[in-house]
C-alpha cells in the first residue's frame, strides 16, 4: 500500500515537473517584449481613458506613441486632447522627439433652435435618449437637423463640461471642455463640433446645420441658415463655403473680422467673447444735423491740411443760432 502511494506521488510530481519545463519553454519562446518607455509615457498621461485620442485608453495611446517614435521617428497624428500641449511635450521629451504645439480646441453647439426660435409643434413621449428619438421623428420644433434636447452629449461627458440650459432646451459648453470628442460622437444629429478656442477664446461659427432651402428652414426655426451667400460674399479670406444651402466657416482661415456676422439676415452666425459693437454714427445729410435740427445755412470750409482753391471742399455745417 505504501509503495502504491509513493509511486502515485512520484508520478504526479514528475508530470508536474515536465509540464513546468514545457510551459517555461513556451513562455520563453513566445515572450512579447514590451518597451519600458510605454510605462513612462503612460505615467505622463492624465489617465482619463476618455478615448479622445482615438485609442481605447491611455495605455493603448502610450503604446502607439512608442511604436510611432521607434518606426517613423515622429508623433504626427497622435495627440492627447485632455493633456494638451503640456502633456504632449512631456511625451516627446520621454521619446526624444520634438512635438509641434497645437491650438487648443473646444466643442461648440451648432444649433440655436431653442424653444423660442423653434417652438414645439408636437410633444415627444418616449425613451429619454437622443439616439432613440432620432430614429423616430424629426424633432418637436419640426427641424429634422436640430438638437433633440435629450442630453446624450451631457451623459457622454466625463468632465462636467456640458449641461442643458433649462430655458433654451439646448446644451451649453463651459471652460472645462477638454475636446475629448465624446459629446461629438454621442450626438446623433452631428450638431457638436470641435473648433479652435481662438485668441482670447474668441470664436465665430454658423450655429446651424439645417440643409433645407430657405423657406422651409425658416418655417421650422427663426434663426436657421438660409444659404443666402451674403456672408460668403462679405468674407475677404475665402473662409466661408455654402453647401446644400448651409454656410460653414473654416476656423483655420477665419480672421475673426466679424463682417459675416453683420450681414447675416437671420442671426445664424454666432460670435463668442467679443466686446459689444459700438453704435454706428449717423451720417450727416443736408437736411439733418447732429442735433436733429434742420441746417440753417450752408458755408464753405477749407481743408486746413491743404492749400489752394483746387483743394478746398464744400461741407455742410450747422451754424449757431
Amino acid at each position: 500500500m505504501d509503495n502504491i502511494i509513493l509511486i502515485a506521488v512520484s508520478a504526479l510530481g514528475g508530470l508536474g515537473l515536465i509540464a513546468a519545463v514545457i510551459l517555461y519553454y513556451i513562455a520563453s519562446k513566445f515572450k512579447v517584449f514590451e518597451d519600458p518607455k510605454i510605462d513612462e509615457v503612460e505615467s505622463a498621461l492624465p489617465s482619463a481613458n476618455c478615448g479622445g485620442c482615438g485609442f481605447p485608453g491611455c495605455r493603448a495611446f502610450a503604446e502607439a506613441t512608442v511604436v510611432s517614435a521607434r518606426e517613423i521617428k515622429s508623433l504626427d497624428g497622435l495627440n492627447c486632447p485632455v493633456g494638451g500641449n503640456e502633456v504632449m511635450q512631456a511625451v516627446g521629451k520621454i521619446l526624444g522627439l520634438e512635438v509641434e504645439a497645437k491650438d487648443p480646441m473646444i466643442a461648440v453647439i451648432r444649433c440655436n433652435g431653442s424653444t423660442t426660435h423653434s417652438p414645439a409643434k408636437v410633444k415627444y413621449e418616449g425613451a429619454n435618449s437622443c439616439a432613440f428619438a432620432h430614429a423616430l421623428y424629426g424633432g418637436e420644433g419640426g427641424c429634422q437637423f436640430g438638437c433633440l434636447g435629450l442630453a446624450d452629449c451631457v451623459d457622454a461627458c466625463e468632465f462636467e463640461a456640458i449641461h442643458m440650459n433649462p430655458e433654451t432646451g439646448l446644451p451649453e459648453v463651459n471652460d472645462k471642455c477638454t475636446a475629448c470628442n465624446a459629446c461629438v460622437l454621442a450626438c446623433p444629429r452631428g450638431i457638436i463640433e470641435l473648433r479652435k478656442r481662438g485668441p482670447k477664446d474668441k470664436r465665430i461659427f454658423v450655429s446651424c446645420v439645417n440643409m433645407e432651402k430657405g423657406a422651409p428652414a425658416k418655417k421650422n426655426c427663426k434663426v436657421a441658415c438660409i444659404g443666402c451667400s451674403l456672408c460668403q460674399k462679405a468674407c475677404a479670406f475665402d473662409a466661408i463655403t455654402i453647401t446644400s444651402f448651409l454656410a460653414y466657416i473654416d476656423f483655420n482661415k477665419c480672421t475673426l473680422c466679424r463682417k459675416c456676422v453683420e450681414v447675416c439676415p437671420t442671426n445664424a452666425i454666432h460670435e463668442v467673447n467679443f466686446k459689444p459693437r459700438k453704435p454706428k454714427a449717423e451720417t450727416l445729410t443736408p437736411e439733418k444735423s447732429v442735433s436733429g435740427k434742420p441746417l440753417a445755412d450752408k458755408q464753405l470750409v477749407s481743408d486746413s491740411s491743404k492749400t489752394g482753391p483746387e483743394n478746398k471742399k464744400e461741407e455742410l455745417i450747422e451754424t449757431k443760432e
